[in-house]
């Protein structure tokens, strides 16, 4: 039999045979080992017990919210989120009063504070949209009385919205608000108006900037598509300034096919390329001159009849030219729109308040280069060239916008029905429903009331009982809700001991309603940043004032 020698720390080698190697030996010497662990953990035991049985010890080991700290107190260091449930007033009403009401999701912008949970309250169209599913529609209607921090909140949601990667589009900024805002976000500001920029309307535009890569690329189809409709908008838009200059008379059909050939073929002339588009003085001399397909269009057998059909048009098209609309639009793009900016800010501040036709005709070509570039940008991510982009559109002081000249409502409306198609979340910004019911037809008024029922969320800032009244056909206002925004009507007071007025009441107050619903009331809040920024400052012409005084 061959024996083997174990070693064992404490009392020298065990000498064992091969038949109880492993059995006998390995339990004794796991027995010897254990006994050893055992005595010298009671020994540790019995001296922490003592430490911990002194008066500073018991100082030190108090019970708090997570539990008795120390070695074998079980504290926790994470305290789980207990379970939420939510059931109708019929379902829980025996459990009132030890209900607590839910607050908004932490989904999107930070807005401010919850007025009646005092947590944080996060919103913006496209996150509660794509993200949580929370709206049906990447769109908010803002309402408020002027003065009231309508602007402000805009800007906040288009902070966040830069933050999160998407493309602000402010297609028209009436009073300059966002230019300071853009230029430190490292956006582009396009400025049009009188002296300050111009636009021409036969230039391809921002969709037209990408049929070179689609060329270098292959992508034949999708060059005679984007190239019909860079030519279609081009038609449109001259279209629509000659239905301007005309007022009352639009371009006829056979007015809009001379057009549509007559681009077509000036396009293709060697003296004109991307770079160097026609203008509309190039047009109008090249409808003056004619052309052997035109004769055809206009089923004209000599240069005569064809003068004599194409007169009025080419009449229209002077008139523009010389017009101060055509100072805007009679030279070359000054300013081509940026598809790789963070941010997109047009001013049109520089134009005269008193022309309107003027406006509406900037706004219009704004739109239509605006959402070239959108779907730009959507094309070259579809076939892979580019990474996918989401849009924010911002229409602020949406009642001028309306009322800047004819079909700017069929424009919106259209806008409002397939802003989900376009990848696009959309922001409408107004003082009161009365501003959508001084439209001139009834049809107008009826479908500009639309753009709040279709809206995925709308908020309401302070407003009259009248407002209210007129915001309830398509909003469910609870007694409280309604006490809430028209109290935020109210005038500003006097502090009498300063002599001073105080801000108004209701200035950074808002109401955020998903459909009918009852809605959340918050305060918006300014980081320091932003108040250091000097962005959300609207009333930089009065800062000189005290100091003129003095």
């Amino acid at each position: 039999m061959k024996l083997h020698q174990l070693p064992n720390p404490d009392e020298g080698p065990i000498t064992v045979s091969t038949d109880d190697t492993a059995g006998v030996a390995e339990r004794h010497l796991f027995a010897r080992f254990a006994n050893r662990r055992t005595s010298v953990a009671r020994s540790t035991v019995e001296q922490r017990t003592k430490r911990d049985r002194s008066p500073a010890r018991k100082a030190v080991r108090t019970f708090g919210f997570r539990g008795l700290p120390g070695r074998g107190g079980g504290r926790w260091t994470l305290v789980d989120k207990p379970a939420e449930y939510r059931g109708t007033s019929n379902q829980v009403c025996g459990i009132w009063p030890w209900l607590v009401s839910a607050g908004t999701p932490t989904i999107g912008t930070y807005l401010g504070e919850n007025l009646d949970t005092g947590q944080a309250l996060c919103f913006d169209p496209l996150n509660w949209f794509h993200r949580a599913n929370l709206v049906s529609n990447p769109s908010v209607f803002i309402l408020g009385l002027p003065g009231l921090g309508k602007s402000t909140l805009c800007r906040k949601m288009v902070t966040g919205a830069i933050a999160s990667g998407v493309t602000p589009m402010i297609l028209g900024d009436l009073k300059g608000e966002y230019v300071d805002q853009i230029h430190k976000m490292a956006g582009q500001v396009v400025k049009v108006g009188p002296g300050e920029g111009t636009i021409n309307p036969l230039a391809v535009g921002a969709l037209g900037s990408i049929l070179p890569i689609l060329e270098a690329h292959g992508f034949e189809e999708e060059f005679k598509r984007v190239q019909a409709e860079v030519l279609s908008r081009q038609v449109e838009m001259t279209g629509a300034l000659i239905a301007m200059v005309r007022k009352d008379r639009p371009v006829s059909d056979t007015e809009e096919a001379v057009l549509s050939r007559a681009l077509e073929l000036i396009t293709s002339d060697v003296r004109f390329g991307p770079g160097t588009p026609p203008l509309l003085t190039d047009l109008r001399e090249f409808l003056a001159d004619g052309h052997p397909d035109l004769f055809a269009t206009c089923e004209s057998e000599t240069h005569e009849q064809y003068l004599e059909v194409t007169r009025p048009l080419r009449m229209s098209l002077r008139a523009l030219i010389d017009t101060p609309v055509g100072r805007v639009f009679s030279a070359q793009t000054s300013t081509p729109l940026d598809l790789d900016a963070p941010a997109v800010c047009v001013d049109v501040s520089a134009l005269a308040r008193g022309d309107s036709r003027l406006r509406a005709a900037v706004l219009l070509a704004c739109w239509n280069d605006g959402f070239g570039a959108i779907e730009a940008a959507h094309t070259l991510s579809d076939l892979g060239l580019r990474p996918q982009r989401q849009f924010q559109a911002v229409l602020d002081e949406l009642w001028q916008v309306l009322s800047a000249g004819p079909g700017m409502v069929e424009r919106v409306d259209a806008l409002t029905r397939i802003n989900r198609t376009l990848g696009l979340s959309l922001m409408m910004i107004t003082h009161t429903p009365k501003d959508l019911r001084t439209l001139k037809s009834e049809q107008e008024r009826q479908r500009a009331m639309g753009f709040i029922e279709r809206a995925g969320a709308v908020i309401c800032g302070g407003l009259t009982p009248a407002d209210i009244d007129a915001l309830e056909t398509v909003i469910a206002f609870t007694a409280k809700e309604r006490a809430r925004v028209s109290g935020w009507s109210s005038p500003p007071t006097m502090d009498v001991q300063r002599n001073l007025e105080k801000p108004p009441p209701g200035r950074g107050m808002f109401l955020l309603k998903i459909g009918r619903r009852p809605g959340a009331a918050f305060v918006t809040k300014l980081t320091s940043t932003e108040i250091a920024s000097g962005i959300h400052n609207t009333n930089k012409r009065f800062d000189g004032l005290d100091r003129a005084a003095g």
